[in-house]
């Protein structure tokens, strides 16, 4: 598939989505959003890529919020970003997402960190969530998920007051997970994805599935329960005692049950 305002790259089992648009802080637009959840679509239906890593073109920008020019004029969702559909197709991948943070995160470029399973940010990288400071917020995904990994108090006086932070310091509070030398995030990013990509993907999904379950709600809980183990309930002799028995008109074998 060809985009426009985004590139993908496949290097084994690493599947690499870059936002394209450095000369605009890689900010957010209706097409960008579209094409990050249409690239997500296209790797949850196949099998070749077993991790995915989100980052920014360039060295200074990750991403630093969307641009709203173009916008239908309602108050109705086509005159919001899509930025929804965005983050929900990284919750509804069965694959683990690594944000890759090449540089500033801010507004709803740390939000789509936050989203992300996993963040690797360069040592330079600058993280801060401004939306009060412009008359805007993300109350969902940019409060949730950032209440999980920074706490409470913690993350109302980042939405509060705004703070710049440092990359080191956004660890040292549980915002992302690893700090490396600016230099070194493209490499150190490859060997931390391959290292997650080694693990078993079946337990990952259900892992991830799990973990959404907690705000998905029903549809959180319906990753586990329908994507990843109706298929294996489908095979099991259960399965194929029950429907012989229902075909049959007779009443089902229960010492086939449960295998």
């Amino acid at each position: 598939m060809a985009y426009t305002e985004i590139l993908y790259h496949e290097d084994g089992p690493i599947g690499t989505i870059t936002l394209n648009r450095p000369h605009d802080a890689n900010m957010f637009t209706p097409v960008m959003c579209r094409e990050i959840r249409d690239c997500i679509e296209t790797i949850r239906l196949e099998t070749r890529t077993r991790v995915v890593v989100i980052t920014g073109a360039g060295d200074k920008f990750f991403c630093i919020g969307g641009r709203k020019e173009g916008l239908a004029d309602t108050n109705m969702y086509a005159g919001m970003l899509p930025t929804l559909e965005m983050y929900e197709s990284i919750d509804r991948l069965q694959k683990p997402v690594i944000a890759s943070v090449n540089g500033f995160a801010v507004g709803g470029g740390n939000v789509l960190q936050v989203v992300c399973d996993l963040t690797i940010a360069k040592e330079s990288a600058v993280f801060r969530q401004v939306g009060p400071m412009m008359g805007s917020f993300d109350a969902g995904y940019g409060t949730w998920y950032l209440e999980d990994l920074v706490g409470k108090k913690r993350a109302k006086e980042i939405w509060y007051r705004n703070p710049r932070m440092s990359a080191q310091e956004a660890l040292s509070i549980g915002l992302i997970n690893k700090v490396v030398p600016d230099d070194k995030l493209k490499e150190e990013t490859r060997k931390y994805a391959l290292e997650v990509a080694d693990r078993g993907s079946f337990a990952l999904a259900s892992i991830k599935g799990a973990f959404n379950a907690r705000h998905g709600g029903v549809s959180g809980l319906s990753r586990v329960t329908h994507d990843l183990l109706l298929r294996t309930y489908l095979h099991s002799d259960e399965h194929h005692e029950l429907a012989a028995s229902f075909a049959e008109k007779r009443k089902p074998d229960p010492e086939k049950f449960g295998r």
